[in-house]
């Protein structure tokens, strides 16, 4: 297998939101994202754009009701569709219980607190929170506690 390019995981992925330069600054606030490039489309949306966390990165784009397909398909924000999710992201964090309070501070909606999932001696165990963000993606933070 080849290596990635420079500073690219292996897998990303990109998210759609109604308003993504708000989604992008809210995801920095409450998710400790920090942005690496935002292009800007000529009515001010945003084109495209890349956020990391440590060596992950998401692309963040406009997905509202009105936006035109790309690549043949449609990309909806969950807000243009009742709140439905066909995916979820997962990310670990140094400290789940820090980035919960923080997250709960800018707004996320807290859908699991912090709480142990051990799937035994075989296997790991983590300490994990869910939330839901500015548009209503479904995030799962982790820190690994054994692994």
């Amino acid at each position: 297998m080849n290596p990635t390019p420079a500073d690219w995981p292996r897998l990303s992925s990109a998210l759609f939101y109604e308003d993504a330069n708000r989604a992008i600054e809210w995801l920095m606030k409450a998710f400790d994202f920090e942005l690496r490039i935002k292009v800007d489309a000529e009515d001010g949306s945003v084109a495209h754009s890349e956020l990391s966390y440590g060596e992950a990165v998401i692309m963040v784009s406009e997905g509202g009701a009105a936006r035109q397909a790309r690549f043949g398909v449609p990309s909806r924000s969950p807000r243009t569709v009742g709140g439905a999710n066909t995916q979820s992201v997962m990310l670990y964090v140094d400290d789940v219980q820090a980035h919960c309070e923080r997250a709960r501070a800018a707004g996320a909606v807290i859908t699991m607190e912090p709480a142990l999932h051990d799937y035994g001696e075989a296997y790991w165990a983590d300490r994990a929170y869910g939330a839901l963000d500015c548009d209503g993606h479904l995030w799962w933070f982790s820190e690994r506690v054994r692994g």
